[in-house]
């Protein structure tokens, strides 16, 4: 029997593709294994929201320090109904137009950016 032969073009091009979609693979999974990785929590489909995780818990544990009474169970059951089918700046827009506004650390922020904070400082 005589079995076709791969030419050398053939096998070159073919390593090349090979290369280049493990190229691309590394490039989709590399930054989920270079970025921080966070304890798992029940509001981290809220969290998700955050650019920056770590000050928001900073600035949320402020916020915790002057709300003694602050019930994670029932922001995150708000913050859920405000995040129905809108982002982050369109929930934070309403939340200005609409008067709801959290003064924390000195700092007058949107009621739910201040909710999301607390619940980033666990």
């Amino acid at each position: 029997m005589n079995q076709p032969r791969l030419s050398r073009r053939t096998m070159v091009a073919s390593g090349g593709i090979a290369a280049a979609l493990g190229a691309a693979a590394l490039g989709l999974t590399l930054p989920r294994w270079l970025s921080h990785r966070y304890a798992p929590t029940p509001y981290d489909d809220l969290l998700a929201t955050l650019v920056d995780r770590e000050q928001a818990a900073r600035l949320g544990a402020v916020a915790r320090a002057s709300l003694p009474s602050f019930s994670a169970r029932a922001a995150a059951r708000e913050l859920r109904q405000r995040f129905e089918q809108r982002d982050l700046a369109e929930v934070l827009d309403a939340d200005i137009r609409e008067g709801r506004i959290a003064e924390i650390g000195g700092w007058l922020l949107p009621d739910s950016l201040a909710q999301l904070c607390t619940l980033a400082a666990g």
